[in-house]
């Protein structure tokens, strides 16, 4: 449409022009005594119109000779430039293949190209960054070279040059790559200080976190190292089984890190709810106030959830649980013995029931009822501890009936496993 409309207005402005030459009667006439010139209107018009064509392209001319210096001047800015960047990029593709010494090299021929513009901020508006990134390859290859203090060299400047707003990115990032160097020299401390500097909404960025959560392991703070974590789990960081794996990890580690009743009872508390609905915590940690010396009966609430759900448990959980229980039947109430009973009662075949089943029967001095779900535990337990616990049960049953002859066979059987 606007072709059509284009071609329209040329054939208007062509007509106007045609009927205006061909009917131009009008003459031009000049006066230069003693001579008179006469010309046509049209010529004049023309010779007008090619007049200011040639002073025009007269001035473009003219201002183009005059510019060529400013010209060159910028040509060779934008080689010096161009320069830089190509050298910021091979010392990346060396740092990627590997080859550190020629990586750090580029790095520094690029800071040096950099400082040879001279009015570099008039040609290059990001210059600051540059330089940041510049020495933060350098940096990255002393590390990679082990020069500690090449590397602290580069990384100051880094971050001196990466102090203006234009480049905060920059240096959040240089401050998370020293954190990281930190670590790999097994300093968590100065990993944890440089983690400290960054702003709070880049702190918690994920890749922020995996630091903090290294930095927190080595430097065993459990309790820091398992918050984060569950930061790292919210931010799904990782696949659902390997956060939850780590999480059970982390706070074993605060089970395993209370010296006392009071201290576990407090890391107990400091878990979430799901985390105290695990088997393997709620099972550690009962074991734990056990080993401690602390409430048969509150080691034995931290156990309900796990009991709820032991249908599900896998055999080698199973086990863990019956032993936990085993450790306190000595002060067991008549609700867990309830329990007991109602679950071996609804799971006739499963020996790990049967021999805890035993066990409170042996506590209670219920001789007859034990030495019956005993000798069926012995024969279907598949786990060498109970196994063996089982035979010397049995020898000891033998023994206080005085069936001496079994009691032997008993405890050979208890001594071969």
């Amino acid at each position: 449409m606007k072709a059509a409309l284009w071609l329209l207005a040329l054939f208007a402005i062509a007509v106007a022009i045609a009927l205006f030459a061909g009917n131009n009667q009008g003459t031009v006439t000049l006066f230069w005594p003693p001579y008179r010139l006469d010309l046509s209107l049209n010529l004049v018009l023309l010779l007008l119109f090619l007049a200011f064509l040639f002073l025009h392209a007269a001035l473009r001319a003219l201002s183009a000779l005059f510019d060529l210096p400013r010209q060159a001047l910028r040509w060779r800015a934008q080689q010096k430039e161009r320069a830089v960047h190509a050298a910021l990029l091979d010392s990346m593709s060396h740092l990627l293949g590997g080859r550190y010494i020629r990586a750090r090299k580029a790095a520094e021929l690029s800071l040096a190209q950099e400082k040879s513009l001279g009015t570099s901020e008039q040609h290059l508006g990001n210059a600051a960054q540059i330089r940041a990134l510049a020495h933060l390859l350098a940096a990255e290859s002393a590390q990679s070279l082990q020069d500690r203090a090449a590397r602290e060299h580069h990384l100051q400047q880094a971050l001196a040059q990466a102090s203006v707003r234009d480049a905060q990115e920059t240096r959040e990032g240089a401050l998370m790559r020293a954190a990281r160097w930190a670590l790999q020299d097994r300093d968590p401390e100065t990993a944890m200080a440089w983690l400290s500097e960054l702003p709070q909404g880049a702190g918690r960025r994920t890749i922020a976190l995996r630091i903090k959560l290294k930095a927190a392991r080595l430097s065993r703070h459990t309790s820091e190292a398992l918050e984060t974590a569950r930061l790292l789990a919210k931010h799904r960081a990782f696949s659902q089984d390997a956060a939850h794996s780590i999480v059970r990890g982390l706070a074993v580690d605060l089970l395993n890190d209370a010296h006392d009743v009071a201290q576990l009872q407090r890391a107990w508390e400091s878990l979430e709810p799901p985390e105290r609905q695990m088997p393997e915590l709620c099972i550690h940690a009962s074991q734990r106030l056990t080993a401690l010396g602390g409430d048969p009966d509150l080691a034995r609430s931290w156990l309900l959830p796990v009991w709820g759900q032991q249908a599900r448990l896998d055999e080698n959980l199973k086990v863990k649980l019956v032993c936990a229980l085993e450790e306190g039947l000595d002060s067991i109430d008549p609700a867990w013995l309830a329990r007991i009973e109602a679950a071996q009662r609804e799971n006739p075949r499963d020996a790990t029931l049967q021999y805890l089943a035993a066990v409170a029967c042996v506590k209670r001095q219920l001789w007859g009822k034990a030495q019956q779900l005993m000798t069926q535990a012995a024969l279907g337990l598949r786990d060498p501890r109970l196994h063996r616990n089982a035979w010397r049960a049995l020898a000891m049953l033998a023994e206080e009936r005085g069936d001496s002859s079994a009691a032997e066979q008993a405890w050979k059987r208890a001594a071969n496993e």
